[in-house]
């Protein structure tokens, strides 16, 4: 039969490599999909979008979910009680060294703005203000010696997110999408649900794949959105796209993309690009599914705070707003990894207007960590509690994190400034021990108490790392002459946070 199409007559002519020949002869995007399905199961020579170590050892877990408080949250408001600044509210504050501040934040010492009570077998002190995490206390594993490098918000946030506090390296949901794969061709194995107010620091560098192959980089979803995915689905203004149109435009795009990639050997760009529209295609089925709460009971929506009968965002934010807010993320979160997500990346408290409405507390840690830290501890809590119940909190592993903490002293009466020097992460989940704790702070929550074995980021990826199956010194990317990994030349696994 004659062939019309002007396309096959820019074909190529010269031998077909077995890669093009699965391509073409595959049709367009679905080709493809057979020859990166090859791929995977070793039926085609390796490339660079297949990652260059399985599994190393046994995983303890299969999927994380990252908790990112941005504009630094206050450990010694929150998590990390200190007596002594209760006992010496008030009094002017003496470090014992000279102090390099952010701001003017060397007030007088402040006792914490909420009450601590103990919770759990395991007595874990925590403010009122994150009292719905005392329901999972003995889940939870703090780490309060973290220290980080920089007291800048953009720098910071990139270590935490990166492992690098400079632009230009992978997230480390792209780290774990390179290394394991995904569980659902239908849904990105990496998923970012940012907060609805704005983006953090960097935007969208902290979760973007940087020099690994492109279709690892976050998928970014608003839920409770009128549009949650950008540019999944064609604009309503769009009502002279039908779905064969739309099928022929993607037939057409495929078999342009086979001849521009065909003559271009070791250019993983145009692969990475019609994997990631292979994946919008295949979204347009999965991805609803997966965002629909509608049919979830009442009572776990009222567990995690969320208000179905909300109209829109709200401008000033509360306590039941926020929990609304988070929850809800939470909620779509666990969602996504019963389907085969491996890494949710949830943000909170991302506003850039001014007043702060986030966790970036100069002026008021009481008007703005309390809505935040509300809503945070009752969506974390449901999350964790709906996952064990469901069977799925033994291979899940949660992270909560934040850029730095911020000083035991005043700024302006009722804030306090940035402290880099010291701050508290907690995790949780597949293979993580509860109830226990790893690493103090000084008696100010100012400094680690030793200060020669304090923990960094790169422990905490490598910990993280170790419970996925994977050692953080042999997944590494060539990129410049320089094998990168996540934890750079870093890290060391927690063991005493392990199960």
């Amino acid at each position: 039969m004659k062939n019309d199409s002007p396309f096959h007559r820019v074909a190529p002519l010269r031998p077909q490599s077995r890669r093009e020949f699965l391509q073409q002869s595959g049709g367009g995007l679905g080709g493809l999909a057979l020859a990166s399905l090859l791929s995977r199961t070793g039926a085609l020579a390796a490339n660079p979008q297949t990652p260059n170590a399985r599994p190393h050892f046994p995983a303890k877990a299969k999927r994380v979910v990252q908790l990112f408080m941005a504009g630094a949250a206050s450990h010694v408001d929150l998590f990390d009680f200190k007596p002594e600044l209760v006992k010496r509210d008030g009094q002017a504050s003496d470090f014992g060294e000279s102090v390099e501040a952010f701001q003017n934040g060397l007030g007088p010492w402040k006792k914490p703005v909420w009450d601590f009570k103990p919770y759990g077998q395991s007595g874990k002190m925590l403010s009122d203000a994150v009292a719905d995490l005392g329901h999972v206390a003995d889940e939870l594993a703090f780490i309060h010696n973290l220290v980080g490098k920089t007291g800048v918000h953009s720098q910071a946030t990139f270590l935490q997110a990166t492992g690098f506090n400079l632009p230009g390296f992978p997230g480390m949901g792209s780290w774990v999408s390179y290394g394991l794969g995904t569980e659902n061709e239908n849904l990105p194995t990496f998923v970012v649900l940012p907060d609805h107010r704005g983006l953090a620091s960097n935007g969208t560098k902290n979760w973007d794949a940087a020099f690994l192959p492109q279709q690892h980089s976050g998928t970014v979803i608003y839920p409770g959105m009128e549009t949650p995915i950008a540019d999944l689905f064609p604009h309503k203004k769009g009502d002279f796209v039908t779905r064969d149109s739309e099928a022929a435009g993607h037939a057409v795009m495929a078999r342009l993309n086979q001849v521009h990639a065909a003559s271009r050997a070791g250019d993983d760009r145009l692969e990475s690009r019609i994997r990631s529209y292979e994946l919008a295609a295949r979204m347009q089925l999965a991805a609803p599914e997966a965002l629909d709460i509608s049919k979830e009971p009442d009572y776990l929506l009222r567990a995690y705070g969320i208000n179905n009968s909300r109209k829109e965002w709200p401008k000033e934010i509360n306590a039941e707003e926020e929990a609304d807010i988070f929850g809800r993320k939470c909620l779509v979160a666990r969602r996504l990894l019963e389907r085969g997500v491996r890494f949710v990346q949830i943000w909170s408290g991302n506003d850039n207007g001014f007043p702060r409405r986030n966790w970036d507390s100069h002026e008021d840690i009481e008007r703005d960590h309390g809505p935040l830290a509300r809503g945070m501890a009752r969506g974390a809590s449901a999350l964790i509690q709906d996952l064990k119940q469901r069977g799925l909190l033994d291979d899940t592993i949660i992270l909560w994190t934040t850029e730095f903490g911020r000083m035991p002293s005043t700024q302006g009466g009722k804030g306090r400034d940035h402290n880099p020097f010291v701050f508290t992460n907690w995790l949780c989940g597949g293979g993580i021990k509860g109830g226990v704790t790893h690493g103090e702070s000084d008696q100010w929550g100012y400094k680690p108490l030793n200060r020669n074995a304090p923990t960094t980021c790169y422990d905490i990826h490598a910990t993280m790392l170790h419970l996925l199956g994977i050692h953080h010194e042999q997944l590494t990317f060539r990129h410049n002459g320089i094998d990168r990994r996540l934890t750079d030349v870093h890290g060391e696994v927690i063991k005493e946070v392990l199960a």
